[in-house]
């Protein structure tokens, strides 16, 4: 079985979930949890829940590692988790509303301190595949070990796949330049609106032909339209999960390793989007960005 190797942002997430009507400068009924999260570490948590080896590269606050490693292992993943002497670690705080939608407050703590150095060379034991997060380029200081991992990836013949994963830091910095930054990159998993700004769409047509001629594989989640696979030659779609929504913290995260899970061995375009959608699907009925 190919090792799929995750590179990226780990951090603790703060799920705020009302209770009743908010009342403004005073004390409103709430849940309130913390749990592990993080886009990258959340793909490869599930990625090891679905049954794939996977190995983790991160870094955390020096008093967090045990446990996120614990947290991680859960899932059988391989983590590799530097201690930061300094900074905590990264934390979001997410407002869950009634639909199960999240607006997220984010503090990217000992993230963004991650080097090249974090990554060591027993991270790329049979590995075949490797996986980044938008995160890891928005940030300038990161940037360089994002793109030193795709340059080690594609000098052992390992295929890479990118998120983007948010379309607020996406639009800050233009698709233009991030198109430039994940260069030679062999598959790309936008939602429709970073879709829309990867391509600089001003109407309502979204061109995927045009960001396939960028990356060779495009796929792209649809929200209640499901997801959809693109490349020069083939476009393929799937309808979205027919389930009650609970929690969307993850949803991205689960499809990306849904997919991933099933294209890395080979399954067709269909298949993987399917497996994608399953893997979705599963994460949108639970309260937490992880598997159970």
């Amino acid at each position: 079985m190919t090792r799929v190797l995750v590179l990226g942002d780990v951090v603790d997430d703060i799920s705020v979930r009302s209770l009743e009507a908010t009342t403004e400068a005073s004390d409103t009924n709430a849940e309130i949890r913390l749990r592990p999260g993080g886009s990258a570490a959340n793909v490869a948590a599930w990625l090891g829940h679905l049954g794939t080896e996977v190995t983790f590269v991160g870094r955390v606050g020096a008093d967090a590692v045990n446990r996120h490693e614990k947290a991680l292992a859960a899932h059988g993943v391989r983590a590799h988790l530097a201690a930061d002497p300094d900074l905590p670690t990264a934390t979001i705080l997410l407002h869950i509303d009634d639909s199960g939608e999240r607006t997220m407050f984010v503090d990217r703590g000992a993230n963004t301190a991650l080097t090249a150095a974090d990554v060591p060379e027993q991270a790329w034991d049979d590995v075949g595949w490797v996986h980044l997060t938008g995160y890891s380029y928005f940030d300038p200081a990161t940037r360089p070990v994002a793109r030193m991992v795709v340059e080690q990836a594609k000098q052992r013949g390992a295929g890479v796949s990118v998120d983007p994963s948010t379309v607020s830091f996406l639009r800050t910095c233009g698709g233009a330049a991030f198109l430039e930054w994940i260069d030679g990159v062999d598959l790309v998993l936008p939602n429709l609106e970073e879709a829309r700004v990867l391509v600089d769409a001003r109407g309502p047509h979204v061109d995927l032909d045009a960001l396939a001629e960028r990356v060779p594989h495009v796929v792209v989640t649809l929200g209640r339209m499901g997801a959809a696979y693109v490349s020069a030659a083939v476009r393929e779609q799937v309808t979205a999960p027919r389930v009650d929504v609970v929690d969307t913290t993850g949803a991205g995260d689960a499809f990306a390793a849904g997919f991933l899970g099933a294209w890395v061995p080979g399954a067709s375009p269909t298949e993987a989007l399917e497996s994608g959608r399953a893997a979705a699907e599963r994460c949108v009925v639970l309260r937490g960005a992880r598997p159970s």
